[in-house]
């Protein structure tokens, strides 16, 4: 096996940045926010009582030279978000279930696997929201080019952690002889780079305390096109473990069909033949709106998050505009009808027709 990617080093760094202390509130949004096509995890959750359903189906075409073998798979894999207790916080379940026909090319025989590949429990808490802030978040009134061209504040991250366990339930072909229950830890990471561009990185730790634990990492570009409904993204994958090492990317597109419905097509490779992967996905994402706001006492409320101080003479600047568009103080007054009115009424007269009603007064 190769030198791993991440040192022990890296690794302590990585745990010292899970237990940072760190926390703000999250942002709820009326619209769906999916992690779908890609396997990337985005730092914020859905929303309380939010429910999100997530699915797709795919098909993989697979080769290893130094085993000689083919593998056709097919599967399913799917994710059930819940905004859990308040904004902050997401309890999510992932799974995929695939099956997989292998030919061993030496001995001319087939082989079949059916199960799960992921089937893992978790929760996810937003540590860190860069745009709570509302002096952050001020829109420069004389550029439209400035609030629209990246920025290195705009690197600054959301920052969420993730804590959960993996499940082997029976027999598992993929997974034999490790233990019922593995721990999973994850730093999520997401950065809006411009109105149209955002970019989501994923560290984690994988099947704690087993033979073969996994340490993995992923980084996902997603990028908004002129009609907001479509949406692209390119997104590479590390895995290091002694039963698997692997390099991939992949790509895709979404479309928003309303605020609560998403439909996606996904494909992807890897960077190497043991084994080469080949793999195309598509499936769609939905949204159950049960959240509620929460009302906050006037005298709870914190400065600046209900649109700033009132400023001195907007009263004044209020009244004055209310002054134009009322006139001069004389709409309560019957004062007959305007020069135009009458002119109107003159000539429908010299018309002949006779139907005055239609002068309103």
């Amino acid at each position: 096996m190769g030198k791993p990617f991440i040192t022990k080093r890296i690794l302590f760094q990585f745990i010292i940045l899970l237990i940072a202390p760190l926390s703000v509130m999250s942002q709820y949004t009326d619209v769906i926010n999916s992690n779908r096509p890609g396997l990337s995890v985005s730092a914020y959750a859905v929303g309380k009582n939010v429910v999100q359903v997530e699915m797709g189906l795919f098909y993989e075409q697979s080769d290893h030279t130094l085993l000689n073998t083919q593998s056709d798979l097919w599967g399913t894999n799917f994710s059930l978000r819940y905004g859990l207790l308040f904004e902050r916080l997401e309890l999510n379940y992932e799974g995929t279930f695939q099956d997989q026909d292998i030919i061993y090319d030496f001995f001319d025989l087939k082989a079949k696997r059916r199960d799960f590949s992921r089937n893992r429990l978790g929760l996810k808490y937003l540590l860190y929201d860069p745009y709570k802030n509302p002096e952050r978040n001020k829109p420069n009134l004389y550029s439209w080019r400035a609030n629209h061209k990246f920025q290195l504040k705009n690197l600054l991250p959301a920052v969420s952690l993730y804590a959960g366990a993996n499940f082997v339930l029976g027999d598992n072909p993929y997974y034999p002889g490790e233990p019922t229950i593995s721990p999973r830890v994850m730093l999520a990471t997401q950065s809006r780079m411009t109105p149209r561009m955002v970019m989501i990185t994923n560290t984690a730790y994988d099947r704690i305390g087993t033979d073969d634990p996994e340490l993995s990492y992923i980084i996902s570009v997603s990028h908004a096109f002129r009609n907001p409904k479509w949406s692209a993204f390119l997104e590479h994958q590390g895995i290091q473990s002694d039963r698997y090492s692997d390099l991939l990317l992949r790509g895709g597109v979404a479309y928003l069909l309303n605020e609560r419905m998403q439909v996606d097509l996904g494909l992807g490779a890897s960077f190497k033949n043991t084994p080469s992967r080949v793999f195309v996905s598509a499936g769609g994402s939905y949204r159950f709106d049960f959240h509620k706001d929460t009302l906050v006492p006037i005298d709870d409320q914190k400065a600046n998050e209900n649109g700033g101080a009132i400023k001195k003479n907007s009263m004044n600047k209020e009244q004055r505009k209310n002054r134009k568009t009322k006139g001069r103080g004389a709409e309560d007054i019957d004062l007959g009808p305007s020069k135009k009115q009458l002119r109107k009424l003159k000539k429908a007269q010299k018309q002949g027709n006779g139907n005055y009603s239609e002068i309103d007064f």
